[in-house]
Order: structure tokens, then sequence, then C-alpha cells
């Protein structure tokens, strides 16, 4: 007798030949795919449908999906759905559900508390926490005549990548460096050395084996990933250590930037969660150790290749970038340093940007240009390490080089982020001034710049001054820019931060009120 499973297998398969009858497809090696969905269905999972969901429910055996979407908070939420059927199951995912807005984004709209979630069906994995394996997908928010709602996380990131490329042609492409603190007991064998965390090995570096735990779960997601590794900041204490971390993202559309930065967030907690760990992603965490921040490197693509770089370097379009971000990091502030604690991350220095400037490879600007295999070296390098070999070397789809913004932390609501610097960026791409503005701002020849806000309050006033900017065309709703200036003036915070500069006990305790942040 022939299986159910397998007779819906047939079925799917004889489906698919019949949509893609006519089509030449290239064929794809899925053998290296970690996405379970992706190497069931055998297609990438921008192609997704809610067909092919249902079919990978039914195989892989998922009873359950959780609609997910981030909050007004930038913290991801979850709508747990207990499936009893096929027929539930595609409704669930076809039309989604109605929420209450006034929950979800406070401040903001709420005149009008019901809105809609709908599945996004590019976005789903297979969930692996939880009592039992479950379908996730994401959801973009709709208001009650099913237009993009305008102040939700993913519409704002949306819009402002759809007005850059519509204004330039071009697609602003991010991925974050997301650091961390694993925080446990103090271990007596091959105890932590302080700040001598950068890219160390276990033993010597604790909390590997969460970290690679993180990667295996985020790859099988669909989450791009470049790489992984220890970071600088061992803190240890009397009674605990703290070990830093850092995942590092691969360059994708901002709006999938920012989604996989959340989602990275959430696993990290889970996992160290699971393992009895704290996890924290704090700015400050102690007077005597590195915070955490939240590096963006961008780039700017056309027509499939990098519009910032050329033979010798980043290139105007590459200084016009620049531009854009140094010309609103003030206003940026209000987006990716939402705490108290950021600003004392700013004036402790260390790593932390010291003035709004940029350099080549140079790590005290608010903007690094990063080495990126530029004039050729790369072939040299490989037959030096590799005598005799006369293997090619593959070329990158689009040229490695990007900008760092090193302005955020681990508190940023990082889709306002993201699309704060796509304003930024068509600001620079359409000011004359730019190429000025980016030379007088350089490292090279200059050493006296402006700083970056000392506080909440100080952030609030700079988003208030190029809020224009940020709403033209739509991009951010006033109501959402209220909103954000709202919540940075409640911290009351520029005589706070002067008296926690001076006293120990003050700073301590703003760390502890801000410890799990973003």
């Amino acid at each position: 007798m022939i299986s159910p499973r397998t007779v819906a297998r047939c079925d799917y398969a004889q489906e698919r030949r019949a949509t893609t009858k006519g089509y030449d497809h290239v064929m794809v090696n899925y053998a290296f795919e970690p996405h379970p969905i992706v190497r069931l269905l055998e297609k990438p999972a921008a192609e997704f449908t809610c067909n092919d969901l249902v079919h990978a429910a039914e195989q892989l055996e998922l009873r359950q999906v959780n609609l997910r979407y981030v909050g007004g908070d930038g913290r991801l939420k979850t709508i747990a759905f207990p499936i009893d059927s096929q027929d539930h199951l595609t409704e669930v995912l076809m039309q989604g559900e109605r929420v209450d807005g006034s929950s979800i984004f406070p401040g903001v709209g709420s005149q009008a508390s019901d809105v809609y979630i709908v599945p996004r069906h590019r976005t789903a994995f297979v969930n692996p926490f939880g009592e039992r394996p479950s379908l996730d997908v994401l959801c973009s928010f709709y208001d009650e005549d099913g237009k993009p709602l305008s102040y939700a996380r993913e519409q704002v990131v949306r819009r402002a990548s759809e007005v850059l490329t519509e204004d330039t042609g071009m697609v602003l492409e991010a991925f974050g460096e997301l650091e961390y603190y694993l925080v446990d007991e103090p271990e007596r064998v091959f105890p932590v050395e302080e700040e001598h965390g950068y890219q160390e090995s276990s033993p010597f570096s604790k909390g590997e084996w969460v970290r690679e735990e993180v990667l295996g779960h985020l790859a099988s997601m669909g989450i791009k990933l470049k790489y992984a590794h220890g970071e600088v900041g061992n803190i240890l204490e009397e009674d605990r250590q703290l070990v830093q971390h850092e995942i590092e993202f691969w360059p994708v559309p901002i709006e999938q930037a920012a989604d996989a930065l959340v989602i990275a967030k959430w696993v990290v907690r889970e996992v160290a969660y699971q393992h009895g760990l704290e996890v924290t992603f704090a700015p400050s965490v102690s007077g005597e150790g590195a915070g955490s921040g939240l590096h963006v490197h961008s780039r700017l693509v056309r027509d499939g290749a990098s519009a910032i770089t050329d033979d010798g370097g980043v290139n105007d379009t590459g200084r016009q970038l620049i531009a854009g971000y140094l010309s609103m990091a003030k206003a940026l502030t209000a987006f990716g340093n939402t705490v108290p604690t950021s600003y004392l991350r700013f004036t402790e220095g260390g790593e932390s940007p010291e003035g709004i400037c940029w350099g080549e490879t140079d790590r005290t600007g608010l903007v690094r240009v990063p080495l990126a295999w530029g004039g050729g070296v790369l072939p040299g390098m490989v037959a030096h390490a590799n005598p005799g070999s006369s293997e090619p070397i593959p070329e990158q789809d689009i040229h490695p080089q990007t900008v760092e913004l090193r302005l955020g932390d681990g508190s940023a609501d990082v889709h306002l982020l993201l699309a704060g610097m796509a304003v930024a960026a068509r600001r620079g791409l359409r000011d004359p001034k730019s190429l000025k503005l980016a030379a007088r701002l350089s490292t090279e020849d200059h050493s006296k710049f402006e700083q970056l806000p000392e506080s909440c309050a100080e952030s609030a006033d700079a988003l208030k001054r190029d809020r224009a900017a940020l709403e033209a065309d739509g991009v951010f709703p006033p109501d959402l820019v209220d909103a954000v200036i709202e919540g940075l003036r409640a911290h009351d915070d520029a005589k706070l931060l002067k008296k926690a500069a001076r006293n120990d006990e003050t700073r301590e305790e703003l760390v502890r009120r801000y410890w799990h942040v973003g």
C-alpha cells in the first residue's frame, strides 16, 4: 500500500513540474544547504509559496505555526497556532491574524487599535525551540484598509529602501556586527583573562560552544552569516565572568538585514537561557570593560555590482555615502543609541567613536573604510600561502568593500536605524556639497571634529532638527518620530549621566537598569 505521505509527495512534485514547465532552470546543489525547508523543496526561500509551506509542514511533521512580528520595542513577538488540519494551516499562512496595534505600538496610532499581520512566506523557518518544532513566519503589518501600516518597523525600512532605489537606481545592502556578553560564574580552569578575548579559542574563550549552537540555528533559519568569534571584552569580577562574543552577518538588502539582527538576538537569548547562562547586549556592562556596539557595514549596489568602489578604492559615490551618514549622525543616534548607558559608552573611549569623522581603516572615527582585498593583492597572497597551487581564485559577485558606520550599540532599534541610514545615504547622494563635506570630515587631514550627543536628551534634540529629511516621501511617519523623541526625553538623563561619570554607585545602578535592551 502507498502511504498518504508518498501520495502527497508525488502530488507536490507533479504540481512543481506543472508550474515550472517551459522555464529553463539552473541546477542547484543543495548538499550544503542548512535550511531544511529549502533543502526539502529544492527552491530558494525567496520563492516560497503558501502551498510550499503546507507541504513542508506535512513532510517535516510540524504541527504548530508561530506568526512573528517586530513590535514597537524592536523585539520579536509571537502568536502560536496549534494546527489541526491542512485547511487550518492554509488559512493561517495565507490570511494571518488581527492584533491589537495600540498594545504593540504604544503612543503611535492608538486611535486605530485593530491591525492585521500577514505572513511573508519567504521568511519561513523551522523553530528548534519550544516543546515541539514549529513553522515560524515573519509578518508585515497592514491597517484596516489593507494599506501598509506606516509606523510598523518592517514597513518603515521597506519604504526607506524603496525611496532610495527609486531616486538613485541603487540598493542599499547592509549587515551588522552583533556583540554580546555571556555571563556565568568564574571558571578556575583556564580562567578568563581580562580584555584578552579577541578571536580567542576554547578553552581560554568561554562559551564558544554556545556561539556555535547559535550559528547552526541561524544558518538553518536562512540567515546569511559571515563568521563569528570571541571579542575583546573579557571581564572578570569576584562572583562572575563576562565574556564577549561577536557574530558578523552577510550583506543583504536592508529589510533583510534588520530582520536578521532581530532574529539573531532572539536566538542568542534562547540558546543562552536553555543552558542556564545570562546574556546581555547592553552598551555598557561594567566600569572596567568594553560595552557592546552594533557596527553596521553597508554598500550601494547597482545592476548587481558595487557602486562605491573602483580600482583606486572607495570612489566618489562611496564618499557621498559616507558624507550622508556623517551629516545625519546626531539624528541617527535616536535609533542606534536609545538608552542612557549608550552615552556612557561614547564617553568611555576605547574603540567607541570619538568624533563625527571618517577614515581608512581608522577605528577612532564614526565611519571606517575597512580593508577589502583591493589593489589586486589577493593572487599574490594565495600563491605565497599555497606554493605550487594553480587553482583559479573565485571572484565574488559583488566587490566586498563596505563602509562601516560605528554608531549603534545593543540598544538599537535596528529597523529604524537601517531606515535612517537609507535616508542619510539618499541625502549624501543628492547633496552637491557631499564630496566637500567628506573631505572636511576625513581624519587624514584633520583632527578636531564635532562630537556625538552626550545624552538621550541631546539625541532627541538632534532628531527633532533632522526630522524633515526622515519624514520626506512618507518614510518616517510624524507620529513615529514624535514617539521616539518622547521616549528619549522620558529618560531625563542629562544630569544623571554627569552624576554617573563622577559616582560609581549611580553608574552601576544605570547599568543594571538597562541590562536587557534591544
